[in-house]
């Protein structure tokens, strides 16, 4: 709490976070020399036992933040690989450097045009710090997880149901820019956010499902429609391409009946013009 003190009170005269951590390390006092002195001493007369104790090895993929009589050592972790501490007088935390991926829980959220969701999603992050991870924060894992369900609550809460439904790269994208920027005090990069389920009310799905269902039914009917009135236009072409040739209407009388012969029906209609059937009524 001191150091992110002394951080917010310099950011108006320019120093970093890096300046304040290396001002924080600076000397131990003549006490602290002195215990310091000691200790060394005491580890040289006994070498062949001290050794097991002083050095110590770290994976490729963690480092080392080294507090010697309380006080960071260096602005730099240490590792991979074997380094060198004091016995009594030094003690270190090792940090893991890969990336870390967790489920933020399921969180009910009201959106902006006041409809219920349940959302969940999931966080990728990792140390990209590992002095500050130790020395500006007490549980840099834990607490992002924490911000993460915040900030989730947060952004999709002036959001729409709509924008929520259609735009989730976006919102990922806005998540991830403000976790970054909150945690980089913390040494933590967040590398990747998604948005895994929109969960809606069954009320709220039953009425998006009856609207889509009338929404197709009138697409269906218009095209319908559309189909009936350019088959309308195309029967009055024909009509008029027909009166124009009266034999062509007997063509297309044959046409017809090949066309009823070959599905082997039982009947067969013949059609007669109304003049000959007149004809026979007058007599």
């Amino acid at each position: 709490m001191e150091m992110e003190n002394q951080m917010e009170s310099q950011k108006g005269r320019g120093i970093s976070k890096q300046d304040l951590i290396s001002e924080r390390t600076g000397s131990l006092g003549c006490i602290g020399w002195f215990i310091v002195i000691l200790s060394g001493i005491f580890t040289i007369c006994l070498a062949p036992f001290t050794i097991w104790f002083c050095l110590k090895i770290v994976q490729e993929y963690e480092r080392a933040v080294i507090f010697r009589l309380g006080r960071i050592t260096d602005r730099k972790a240490k590792g991979p690989g074997i380094f060198f501490v004091l016995p009594c007088t030094d003690s270190f935390v090792k940090v893991d450097l890969r990336t870390v991926s967790f489920d933020i829980p399921p969180q009910e959220i009201l959106t902006k045009d006041s409809v219920t969701v349940c959302v969940d999603g999931v966080v990728y992050f990792r140390v990209s710090d590992p002095i500050a991870s130790v020395a500006n924060v007490s549980n840099a894992d834990f607490a992002t997880r924490l911000l993460a369900q915040t900030t989730l609550r947060n952004v999709l809460g002036t959001k729409n149901l709509s924008e929520l439904l259609s735009d989730r790269e976006g919102i990922a994208h806005s998540m991830q820019t403000s976790l970054d920027q909150a945690t980089d005090d913390w040494g933590i990069k967040v590398e990747r956010v998604e948005i895994k389920d929109v969960k809606l009310p069954h009320q709220l799905q039953r009425a998006m499902a009856a609207e889509a269902e009338a929404s197709r039914e009138a697409r269906a009917k218009v095209i319908a429609a559309e189909g009936e009135m350019n088959a309308s236009r195309a029967l009055k072409e024909a009509s008029l391409v027909i009166a124009e040739s009266p034999s062509g209407l007997q063509l297309r009388y044959l046409q017809t009946l090949s066309t009823i012969a070959a599905e082997k029906n039982s009947t067969i209609i013949f059609p007669l013009p109304m003049d000959i059937i007149s004809h026979f009524m007058r007599k």
